[in-house]
């Protein structure tokens, strides 16, 4: 039996990566720093001997020792880690101090560094790590600040670790979610101008849902996807890739810029 640690499991994105690995039959590790929403993880599980739960912060100096010694304690074996843990609402260069920088990058490049250094030398041939990363890494985002450094760092991070570990049969990719309904963001998504540049500027019938996230990392952690390496799959309705407008947007009155 398999095992994926998922970092950020308690919600949004890293719980529905928890349940999609799990329906798959693998075992999880789900990390988090809320200790009730990491019980409701287990709760919701279908299988209580396949699940375990962690409550700490990961920017912790000791966190990485102590999931990865709940992992083989737990299963004896750790064959995926998804770095999923994020925060949001992030600010343009000026407006960012030191304390909201080393925040962000703390959370989102150091501890996913630190914690695949941890994991590295456990994993086998067929393993893989794979880095939740942002569209706002691919091409840079309004307001994405420190933010957009940390997610860029990481994929650097992922096609360091591709090109390095490879050849031992450890793979790393990253997925780049577009902006997802999830408690991170809803309240984003309550400005109208924030929903307007996602919802308008998307070729797609909807918004995406953690679910998509969860599919392609399920993928990538499956034997379909075991050929891909240091790549980066984007998922986000073509927003990034297209200069799409919807009608709305095209015949809505536009403001001169002052």
């Amino acid at each position: 039996m398999q095992l994926a640690i998922v970092t950020g499991a308690g919600s949004g994105i890293g719980l529905a990566c928890c349940q999609k690995l799990a329906a798959m039959g693998m075992a999880v590790l789900g990390v988090g720093r809320d200790a009730a929403k990491l019980a409701a993880l287990e709760r919701a599980m279908p299988d209580a001997a396949r699940v375990a739960t962690l409550a700490v912060d990961i920017t912790r100096d000791d966190a990485p020792p102590r999931i990865v010694e709940q992992a083989l304690a737990r299963f004896g074996r750790i064959d995926f880690l998804i770095n999923n843990a994020g925060v949001g609402s992030p600010k343009p260069v000026h407006e960012t101090d030191d304390e909201s920088l080393d925040y962000f990058l703390g959370l989102m490049l150091r501890a996913p560094f630190r914690l695949a250094r941890e994991v590295i030398p456990h994993l086998q041939q067929g393993a893989a790590i794979i880095n939740i990363t942002s569209t706002f890494a691919v091409i840079g985002g309004m307001r994405g600040g420190a933010y957009s450094a940390a997610k860029g760092g990481m994929t650097a991070l992922t096609t360091h670790i591709a090109c390095q570990y490879g050849a031992q049969g450890i793979r790393c990719n990253a997925v780049a979610p577009g902006v997802i309904p999830t408690p991170m963001t809803e309240h984003r998504l309550h400005d109208e101008r924030f929903r307007r540049i996602n919802t308008e500027m998307t070729p797609h019938y909807r918004m995406g849902q953690p679910d998509d996230i969860a599919s392609t990392v399920a993928f990538l952690c499956s034997a379909g996807g075991s050929y891909i390496n240091g790549q980066t799959i984007v998922v986000d309705g073509g927003w990034s890739s297209t200069k799409y407008l919807s009608d709305y947007a095209l015949s809505s009155e536009w403001t001169p810029r002052p």
